[in-house]
């Protein structure tokens, strides 16, 4: 395994499992916490934990009043972030985020835009005069892998938690007033999924990869999809090509996992939901 990784890895694949002991299309064990459980952010509008084997991702949202830009007068923002910070695994470094937290956070901001997980306009509260600003900060606690999977789904359970106060603007001052009384759920449209996929020998098709095996695979795939089987995303950095019936396999597993994952993060939302 130190010597030769890469035919030690091989020796695995030819009978269909893999070190870990997974076959090549199972995930490994995936939960999730959301709002004041044990991940709670007592700072944050909405917060949620999600574990895939042991890659761990904490995702906070904090909600924010500002005034819309100019050139879209009846939209709030959405700023996402990944850090990756050098406790979470050796190969970071501390300091600005480097390049694969920087295409994280850029692929996240996609997935939230191509996803229409959360319509903009939705957050207006004033035309031109006051909207919400959501950061959504996602920090990699412990770096195994399949980042982007648990990003998304991380993401995806904190918007899901998020209550945000009624807002109204006093006609007479012209100042904002908040109701914190008066809560509101956040409105999701979207519920986008990410499964990401490993190649192995330009051929060979493995599902949640572990940093071992990322690091040992001639590329990787990552499918967004949502609920009703659209196809949001496909991020594919570089490495072997996929044919078309490969590409196809993936997302036909992607729905798969979508329906998973949703039918997870119910479950937990029906647990937390007070009778």
């Amino acid at each position: 395994r130190t010597v030769e990784p890469l035919e030690y890895y091989r020796r695995f694949l030819k009978e269909n499992c893999r070190p870990d002991g997974r076959e090549l299309g199972e995930f490994r064990t995936t939960t999730v916490n959301i709002g004041k459980c044990l991940c709670s952010i007592t700072t944050a509008d909405g917060s949620a934990l999600v574990k895939l084997g042991n890659t761990t991702v904490i995702c906070g949202v904090k909600a924010e009043l500002a005034a819309p830009a100019a050139d879209s007068a009846n939209k709030g923002y959405i700023v996402p972030n990944v850090e990756l910070p050098s406790l979470c695994a050796e190969r970071f470094r501390s300091g600005p985020p480097g390049e694969e937290a920087q295409a994280a956070s850029q692929f996240i901001a996609d997935v939230i835009e191509n996803s229409q997980m959360i319509v903009k306009e939705d957050l207006c509260i004033a035309n031109g005069k006051l909207a919400w600003v959501l950061y959504c900060d996602i920090i990699c606690l412990d770096y195994d892998g399949n980042l982007l999977d648990a990003s998304v789904f991380a993401l995806l359970a904190a918007l899901k938690n998020v209550q945000l106060p009624s807002v109204t603007i006093n006609e007479e001052t012209g100042l904002s007033e908040v109701n914190l009384k008066q809560k509101n759920p956040l409105i999701i449209r979207k519920h986008p999924v990410a499964t990401s996929f490993a190649v192995f020998d330009d051929t060979l098709l493995i599902v949640d990869p572990t940093a071992e095996e990322e690091d040992l695979a001639t590329g990787t795939v990552t499918i967004v999809t949502d609920e009703e089987g659209r196809l949001c995303s496909v991020h594919k950095p570089g490495g072997s090509p996929l044919t078309g019936a490969k590409l196809q396999d993936c997302i036909t597993r992607a729905i798969t996992r979508h329906k998973e994952v949703k039918k997870l993060i119910d479950k937990v939302i029906k647990s937390i939901t007070p009778k």
